[in-house]
């Protein structure tokens, strides 16, 4: 369920980039357009898949700058998230990103609270099922990221969870458990622009060790790796752009921290079927800017997993892919909300998206 959690929150994964500029030329629009100091919006919630129904809420989001006099540094984003889900879930969360000094200093800084009703696949010699679960969640996160040379950036994040777990019809004991992260990580960030990327690339790792001196009752370590790359199309009104992610789990991994197949990495997949300790991805898509403030997505990917509690899923080739309508969220910033719809192996999704998926 952390990867649905994650994708309503988007995690702040509003992407970063090198340089922003001070006037902003969007092609769908054909005019340029002078930034403002401050952007506002409230933006409805409204979204259903297979696992948590109908979802519904608010996001307000707001885009400044905390130096009016660097013109270099992207504007910051700060927002909060509430929504409540038709099987009596709820989550609510508040993110920020922040960017000054010129861009030579990042931040991100989020915490989050939800109680989840999911599910879970078990395949044993006596059953083969779903199997609900309900996880009470805090996840709270505080990061810093330098640049070393324009391009590349460094810095460490700290990452604290907490998840009390019960499961339908006692299939398993109840679970409690509490981590805690220290993450490193190393950015390569070379796109023309923050929110909305036409050209260029970003790579992105991450090592996160929870270690038994953090106050983890065992100690395992994440390796979470991205490549994304973009094309300018059709006289660079339109974007191709592709994605590898791969999410790799050492030692031992809770349950609430294995890595789902579906969200961000491979739309199609709801119904949580799929997880394990290892996942990889490869996806692809385009990005059609129509009249005025609205666009078209189509998009398509494949993915694998490993270390999953149900071993025939090992190895297995996951395809999904799909459509979805974007709508320009502020006027004078390329910056889109959506909703996606999708289809997957025996599975399918529809979800609200706040940016893009990468």
């Amino acid at each position: 369920m952390r990867a649905y959690i994650l994708t309503i929150l988007f995690t702040i994964s509003t992407y970063l980039s090198v340089h922003a500029l001070p006037v902003l030329y969007d092609s769908a629009l054909d005019e340029q357009v002078k930034v403002k100091s401050a952007n506002f919006s409230l933006m409805p919630y409204l979204s259903y898949n297979r696992n948590l129904k109908f979802m519904f809420g608010v996001v307000p989001m707001a885009m400044y700058k905390l130096n009016k006099e660097d013109s270099i540094s992207p504007k910051s984003l700060s927002g909060i998230t509430g929504v409540y889900t038709s099987n009596n879930s709820y989550i609510l969360g508040v993110f920020n990103k922040f960017y000054f000094s010129e861009d030579r200093w990042r931040s991100t800084v989020y915490v989050f609270n939800g109680d989840i009703s999911s599910q879970f696949f078990l395949n044993d010699f006596s059953s083969v099922a779903f199997y609900d679960y309900t996880t009470n969640v805090l996840m709270a996160s505080v990061g810093i990221q330098r640049r070393v040379i324009p391009g590349l950036y460094g810095g460490v994040t700290y990452i604290y969870a907490q998840y009390d777990t019960e499961y339908e019809n006692n299939i398993s004991p109840p679970t409690s458990t509490e981590t805690s992260g220290l993450e490193i990580n190393a950015q390569y960030d070379y796109r023309n622009d923050v929110y909305y990327p036409s050209s260029g690339r970003l790579i992105d790792a991450k090592w996160i060790h929870y270690s038994e001196w953090l106050g983890n009752e065992a100690q395992a370590n994440r390796i979470n790796a991205f490549y994304n790359t973009y094309f300018p199309i059709r006289d660079k009104k339109d974007v191709l752009a592709a994605r590898f992610s791969g999410f790799f789990g050492l030692g031992s991994i809770p349950f609430e921290q294995q890595t789902i197949v579906g969200g961000t990495d491979l739309r199609g997949y709801a119904e949580g079927k799929y997880r394990g300790d290892i996942v990889v991805a490869l996806q692809a898509e385009y990005r059609l800017n129509l009249a005025r403030r609205f666009g078209l997505v189509g998009f398509a990917g494949l993915a694998t997993l490993y270390g999953s509690d149900n071993e025939e899923f090992n190895g297995d080739l996951l395809p999904g892919g799909g459509v979805g309508l974007r709508y320009r969220a502020f006027k004078d910033i390329k910056f889109n909300v959506g909703i996606d719809a999708a289809l997957g192996k025996d599975d399918w999704s529809l979800n609200f998206r706040i940016g893009e998926a990468f």
